[in-house]
């Protein structure tokens, strides 16, 4: 049967569209391929191993489990620089979240003299409104701003005991600003000066709690000198400074070097402080020395703006001439210049007056000599009781006329000098006065240089002789910190604190141990210290830890049962985790079978420290662990 004509051309096309369908399935299944491989190798290159791809047509169908949404995001992101973004299909999934993370609670404490305010995030059961109340009793409730929010979470561990240091330190500083976090307390204060600076720190490094990380940035700022002075003598080829005031470092550098230029030897400083009467005040003060030194022997004083140059004895009148002239012209605008010759004093028949006050090293005192009328010597035996104590004072001065009309002012001047030094002598001439003596202050000269200078006025001359001697300890002084350490080391030397086999019970041969331990924290004083309890690598590890927190705290207990004061001891027990010899003898177990004892010292000592340890210090990253102690001991 012969084909129809219109059946060749159906059949022709038929088999033409077969062809096309055959070829682009072959070249949809190249693109698909393409595409996976294009997609994964950018996904292995982001290290997002966990995701599945598979291409559909024009479609990328992206699989897997992402770790959080934002990964799955940046997967996303990464697929879309290799294909269209409207050919993805996101397929990924998200494992549920266990709860928003709490916050980070903290709070900011700010004081001065206008009142306290407080700002910050805080857990919202740990009692805002008695830490309100408390800030209240301190500053008054109208003086107290608050600013703190709360969020209900659970309390972080630490929080309570940095919160209650925060304001148990408030009470000691009226300008501070603390910053309370969880286990951590900051203080920036400001106190009056350096000896008070070191007592805050001291007491507030007692105050906080065992285990509290606390940073401590207290400045004292320079003082007020008043009358601001400056004293330096010359004798021959000797050299000194009574006092020296100078308003910055570069000031006193200057005053130095014009010192030394003169004749001084050795170290000197001055103080710096506040109350210059000029700022051309060590200009000043270089010409007043270089003219002392000119003369070639001397004394100069300033007092704020005075400055009284005193000549030695026999200095030529020509060469005193020339030196004052020439530093009356060279002087800044408001120094006055008050140049003093001396001359011998012609003596008569009764010697020059003189007025005398003694003080002997036990504090008995002695006033001799003349005085001008009965008036001054009731004032000056008063005036002397009242700074020496009524049984240490005798007096045997007489009542003697023509006696300069400033003699009251000197001999008052003179007593309240000596007061100023431990033992010493005071001696009252119409032309000068003298103080010699033995001081525990090194600042005792200058002190006494700008109340001199201040008391008896402009072109009056006095000398000074005091040396300094270091104050006798206390017979009761506390053992320094360091050294409690050691001696607490050294107190299980004879005989260590042994437990019993496998027990926290203390081993009943070492109570004597447990005996000398205690009688050396009663000699210590408030200290910071750990006791940590140390086992040896037998048994489990949780069994070990479990131990030596347990021994750890049975020797806390024993050393409250002696009546020693723990409340800035903790107790904390490290397990096997820092021996101090091998574990595969029986002398090793022995020695790390241990209790030691170690000072917490401040987070920023610690901190700094390189290759510190955690037995070495029980601050900065021990600190959480020093906190478990004390809930342990608590």
């Amino acid at each position: 049967m012969r084909l129809s004509k219109l059946m060749i051309p159906g059949l022709a096309f038929a088999a033409a569209a077969g062809l096309s369908l055959v070829a682009a399935g072959f070249a949809v299944t190249a693109v698909e391929e393409s595409t996976e491989r294009g997609v994964r190798a950018a996904l292995d290159g982001g290290r997002y191993t966990w995701a599945e791809v598979t291409a559909d047509g024009l479609q990328v169908l992206l699989e897997g489990t992402a770790p959080d949404e934002a990964t799955r995001f940046s997967v996303k992101s990464l697929v879309g620089t290799v294909v269209d973004a409207a050919r993805i299909v996101d397929g990924m999934e998200v494992p549920p979240a266990d709860g928003l993370a709490p916050p980070r609670f903290s709070a900011e404490i700010l004081r001065n003299d206008g009142g306290i305010s407080i700002i910050g995030l805080i857990p919202a059961g740990s009692g805002r409104a008695a830490l309100v109340e408390e800030l209240q009793s301190l500053a008054g409730a109208e003086n107290v701003a608050d600013f703190l929010e709360t969020a209900k979470y659970g309390i972080p561990e630490g929080w309570p005991e940095a919160m209650g240091f925060a304001v148990e330190a408030l009470k000691l500083l009226p300008r501070a600003k603390i910053s309370v976090a969880a286990g951590e307390v900051s203080v920036t204060a400001i106190s009056g000066s350096e000896e008070a600076k070191a007592q805050l720190e001291e007491r507030l490094g007692r105050t906080a709690p065992p285990g509290l990380r606390l940073a401590l940035d207290i400045a004292a700022p320079r003082p007020v000198i008043t009358p601001f002075t400056l004293r330096f003598l010359l004798d021959g080829n000797s050299a000194e400074f009574d006092a020296c005031s100078a308003e910055s470092e570069e000031s006193r550098d200057r005053i130095l070097a014009a010192a030394r230029k003169a004749g001084l030897q050795g170290d000197a400083d001055c103080v710096i402080g506040m109350g210059v009467p000029s700022p051309n005040w060590a200009r000043a003060a270089e010409l007043s020395i270089a003219g002392l030194a000119e003369l070639g022997g001397g004394s100069v004083t300033i007092a704020n703006a005075d400055i009284t140059l005193v000549a030695a004895e026999g200095t030529p009148e020509t060469r005193f001439d020339h030196v004052v002239g020439e530093l009356e012209g060279a002087l800044p605008r408001v120094f006055a210049l008050h140049a003093v010759l001396p001359v011998p004093e012609a003596q008569d028949a009764g010697g020059v007056p003189e007025f005398t006050a003694t003080r002997s090293p036990e504090g008995q005192v002695q006033l001799r000599g003349r005085l001008s009328d009965a008036a001054l010597r009731k004032v000056a035996d008063s005036y002397a009781k009242a700074r020496f104590g009524s049984g240490n004072v005798h007096t045997a001065a007489r009542v003697a006329a023509n006696l300069p009309a400033d003699w009251p002012v000197r001999v008052l001047a003179g007593l309240e000098a000596l007061s100023y030094l431990q033992r010493g002598a005071v001696t009252v001439t119409p032309g000068n006065l003298e103080l010699r003596g033995m001081s525990h202050r090194k600042d005792a000269p200058a002190e006494i240089a700008r109340f001199l200078s201040a008391k008896l006025g402009e072109a009056e001359t006095y000398g000074l002789d005091i040396t300094y001697e270091k104050p006798p300890e206390p017979t009761d002084k506390p053992l320094p910190p360091e050294l409690c350490e050691a001696q607490l080391a050294s107190a299980q030397s004879d005989g260590k604190i042994t437990f019993e086999p496998g027990s926290a019970t203390i081993a009943a041969d070492s109570a004597g141990t447990m005996d000398r331990i205690a009688d050396i924290l009663g000699r210590c004083g408030p200290v910071r210290l750990e006791i940590q309890g140390h086992t040896d690598s037998q048994g489990r590890e949780a069994m070990n830890q479990n131990l030596s927190q347990a021994r750890a705290q049975s020797v806390l207990n024993e050393l409250r049962a002696r009546r020693v004061v723990t409340s800035t001891f903790a107790a904390k027990g490290y397990g096997e985790s820092t021996p101090i010899a091998g574990n595969d003898t029986e002398e090793g177990r022995e020695a790390n079978r241990r209790i030691e004892f170690k000072l917490i010292r401040p987070a920023a000592q610690a901190g700094s420290a390189e290759g510190s340890t955690g037995d070495e210090t029980a601050g900065g990253e021990d600190a959480e662990g020093a906190e478990d102690a004390q809930e342990t001991t608590e």
